[in-house]
């Protein structure tokens, strides 16, 4: 803001000053707001994404219940993202109500999921680093074969991640007949999975008893996991076609169905997020307290 009063001249000022900036930006119905964050896109990643959605966008829900989309994501014990602010009085910076106390680290699990629009495998808790061998000894051989298996109508769909790019994995997958969905690179506007993670991360946050260490962090994730309602994979499911559409609509950029993991800050604090309806197809901006979970999870 400084900067911009500095090179902004005035009509009878030679400089003006910052806070008559901004008294200009509001009277003009602008209000400051963090920028949303997203990953960088390169013009070959938009041309993959909008090629993709052209081929994808005239699916029909019957066409998405039969993809089993699967992901990894890490949960942490103890997070905070920044965004709390506090208003205080001069001299009160350093009071007992104008301190947060928070320990840091705690230590974080990696999961691995998978949902379709009427089916879900076992959350499976992942000890350290998943590279290609891990993943195909420890997550495809285990689960995704057996269930497809199962359900030999259904298409894996996973992103392309190093240990799921790999040649060893193709190989895998391929002699034993598993079919993978071609997935374009940084699209998690077209992943319903991610927000998945989201509700996950609610509804474990939300407990009466919050997680103390590790060990209860697995298992309240993998208890909340089986608590997820086949209402809210529905949901999530037959967002598809909008997704697609939307990326069609940004030409292979952004959509407003991309969902940051933002570090959560501790329950009963107000936040910022932004939240995208299944139903509607409208993200809105919201205020909530974190411990509040009667929102749509579309």
């Amino acid at each position: 803001m400084a900067t911009t009063a500095r090179v902004t001249p005035g009509t009878h000022n030679p400089s003006i000053s910052s806070q008559a900036v901004r008294n200009r930006l509001r009277e003009a119905g602008l209000r400051a707001c963090r920028p949303v964050v997203r990953q960088v896109l390169t013009r070959h990643h938009r041309q993959q994404c909008r090629l993709w959605a052209q081929t994808h966008c005239r699916w029909t829900r019957q066409d998405w219940q039969k993809v089993l989309f699967t992901d990894e994501s890490w949960f942490y014990l103890t997070r905070g993202d920044g965004q709390i602010h506090i208003y205080s009085r001069r001299n009160e910076r350093y009071t007992e109500a104008c301190t947060l106390e928070q320990d840091r680290g705690g230590g974080s699990v990696m999961v691995w999921g998978g949902v379709s629009q009427h089916h879900w495998t076992e959350l499976v808790v992942i000890a350290g680093n998943l590279n290609a061998v891990r993943y195909r000894k420890d997550i495809l051989l285990p689960h995704v074969v057996p269930f497809l298996q199962a359900h030999p109508d259904m298409t894996l769909q996973h992103d392309n991640a190093t240990s799921h790019a790999a040649c060893s994995v193709r190989d895998f997958l391929q002699d034993r007949n598993v079919s993978a969905l071609p997935w374009p690179a940084k699209s998690p506007d077209l992943n319903p999975i991610e927000h998945i993670w989201d509700l996950l991360d609610r509804k474990v946050r939300a407990r009466a008893i919050p997680p103390r260490n590790i060990r209860e962090l697995a298992g309240a994730l993998v208890e909340e996991w089986g608590n997820i309602s086949q209402q809210e994979l529905a949901n999530l499911m037959q967002s598809m076609r909008r997704r697609s559409t939307a990326v069609l609509n940004a030409a292979g950029g952004h959509t407003r169905y991309y969902l940051l993991l933002l570090t959560p800050p501790p329950p009963h604090y107000s936040i910022y997020f932004s939240h995208v309806c299944g139903t509607c197809s409208v993200c809105v901006s919201v205020v909530e307290s974190y411990d509040h979970t009667n929102i749509c999870t579309c």
